[in-house]
């Protein structure tokens, strides 16, 4: 369920079947606001499932088409449904979650102690051909060094993982359309989430990002639409402006000048059954040394809100649910219920309120998800130990969201995948 106001800069049309707006002048809205959550159908799509590679290697059928506009769709999949055991995803997840969180932390509050910059969202990595250490591509590399006159990088990050090799120059292909002279990194030596992956795709606002470097061919503009967790399709990413959605709830990136690769929104509060959680908005600000604030992050999966918020947030969210058997906490979540048995409960709206007006109502098991196959379901969200917030890609899960950089703005909606 998407539940998105009008931004007063943005014209959108009124979609019944996706979109809900809300006004104060109605008598036939009655609070708190509720959803159903389908549990029979979620506990199935936990269960074990053979991993297709056919599955995943089929183009899109209209790519050649959006390629003549500067538009380039491809497919994603997560890195989860590579794994033909899936007993223990959780836990991986989880495990991998708090080590992204804890490094975010540490990079986004200025505590960082690596000997080198984590510049990992910023730098596209995957295949090899050298650079020159006196290159100028080079030197747009934070903390690059030289070996045998080739540019060399090295990126670490807070889990342990890291890679390290030389940078290079590569021709990427997007079905027909060629782009040449893209700088990657090239890793020679990796270890942790980097084993076992062709590469990785740097989405960030820095100027070494994928994004950064197509600079002009797509606009500064991307869309993506991240499927829920055990589906069977896949999920797209579009470059250029031909992949920004008319109708979308537009609200303005906020730039930090401390980490400029960073995706930062204002967020000015928290709903739950169509009712603002009192918690105050200063709670979600980046004050003027860039500490707090929220972003916007794909790499890690569960919501992370301030103590404060997150404890009236949670505590709103348990006071309609009385009606729920609730479940012993399990690792990061401290709210949990067991819904063994039932095939669909009715649970409260949750929201998130941005700056400016629009409000994002979540699809109910983008707050709810079953922790295993047994009906054990978890509230998907979790304290902070820092004043930073972070939204997670369970909470952006079949929500389509467009970054449009040039012109500083995000958008939700209107279309679900």
């Amino acid at each position: 369920m998407l539940l998105l106001p009008l931004h007063p800069l943005v014209s959108l049309p009124l979609l019944l079947l996706l979109l809900l707006v809300t006004s104060i002048t109605t008598n036939t809205i009655s609070y708190p606001d509720f959803q159903f959550l389908n549990v029979k159908e979620a506990i199935t799509e936990t269960k074990t499932r053979s991993f297709k590679t056919s599955q995943y290697q089929e183009p899109f059928k209209n790519q050649n088409d959006t390629q003549t506009n500067g538009q380039w769709k491809l497919k994603l999949v997560h890195r989860d449904k590579i794994s033909f055991n899936n007993s223990n995803l959780l836990h991986a997840r989880i495990h991998r979650d708090m080590k992204r969180v804890a490094s975010l932390i540490r990079r986004l509050s200025g505590t960082a102690s690596y000997t080198v910059e984590d510049f990992g969202a910023e730098v596209v990595s995957g295949m090899d051909q050298g650079v020159s250490c006196s290159s100028a591509v080079c030197d747009r590399v934070d903390n690059s060094g030289c070996h045998a006159g080739r540019c060399r990088y090295e990126v670490m990050y807070g889990d342990g993982s890291y890679t390290k090799g030389t940078l290079a120059l590569e021709t990427l292909t997007f079905g027909r359309t060629v782009v040449r002279n893209v700088a990657i990194g090239c890793g020679h030596r990796n270890r942790g989430m980097f084993v076992g992956a062709a590469g990785l795709l740097g989405l960030g606002g820095g100027s070494m990002s994928l994004v950064g470097q197509l600079g002009g061919q797509t606009g500064g503009a991307f869309s993506y639409c991240l499927v829920s967790r055990g589906s069977e399709v896949s999920g797209s990413l579009e470059f250029g402006r031909g992949a920004m959605p008319v109708g979308a709830a537009w609200i303005p990136l906020i730039r930090n000048p401390r980490a400029p690769s960073f995706y930062y929104i204002g967020l000015s509060g928290l709903g739950v059954g169509g009712m603002k959680v009192p918690i105050s908005e200063e709670v979600f600000q980046l004050n003027e040394v860039g500490n707090g604030g929220v972003v916007m992050d794909t790499g890690t999966a569960v919501t992370r809100l301030p103590t404060v918020a997150y404890v009236a947030f949670r505590n709103a969210f348990i006071a309609q649910t009385g009606n729920l058997p609730r479940a012993s906490g399990i690792s990061i979540f401290d709210t949990c219920y067991n819904l063994f048995g039932f095939v669909s409960v009715r649970v409260p709206t949750v929201s998130f309120y941005f700056s400016g007006g629009p409000i994002l109502t979540l699809p109910a098991n983008n707050f709810l998800i079953p922790v295993d196959d047994v009906g054990t379901y978890c509230f998907a969200f979790a304290a902070s130990p820092s004043g930073l917030s972070i939204i997670g890609n369970i909470q952006q899960e079949g929500i389509q969201i467009s970054f449009d950089g040039a012109n500083g703005f995000v958008g939700f909606g209107p279309n679900v995948c």
